[in-house]
């Protein structure tokens, strides 16, 4: 099996070194995603709940143009500026996995790239 390497034309654009997804065999490696509106290449949102609203929704527009889905998101690894918005990054989250959730990590980063409060990455199936 090889890698492949996957830039998304829907989504944000990567702001560095690094593609949009790998994949190997059935298994899809999001990179981690902030809260960029992709139309705009602008971050988005002043509040965690609407910067991870617009994180899942970046993560959502990889996985479908790549045939998968959130229902398809097998880990999560979810990274937070301040763990006090846990609960707040929590209810935001729990909308995108409603059922079957997957597994997942959340950590207090020491920072954010671009200061951002939450950047999460997945590992999914095709």
């Amino acid at each position: 099996m090889e890698k492949q390497v996957f830039n998304s034309t829907k989504g944000p654009k990567a702001r560095g070194p690094y593609s949009s997804a790998t994949i190997l065999g059935n298994l899809v490696f999001v990179s981690g995603q902030g809260p960029i509106d992709p139309e705009t290449d602008q971050f988005v949102g002043e509040t965690v709940e609407e910067q991870t609203r617009r994180v899942l929704e970046n993560i959502k527009i990889i996985l479908e143009e790549l045939g998968s889905s959130l229902d398809k998101v097998l880990k999560c690894n979810v990274y937070l500026a301040d763990m006090n918005d846990f609960q707040k990054m929590n209810s935001v989250y729990a909308e995108f996995f409603p059922q079957n959730p997957p597994a997942r990590t959340t950590v207090q980063a020491g920072r954010l790239p671009f200061d951002i409060k939450v950047e999460i990455e997945c590992v999914a199936s095709l």
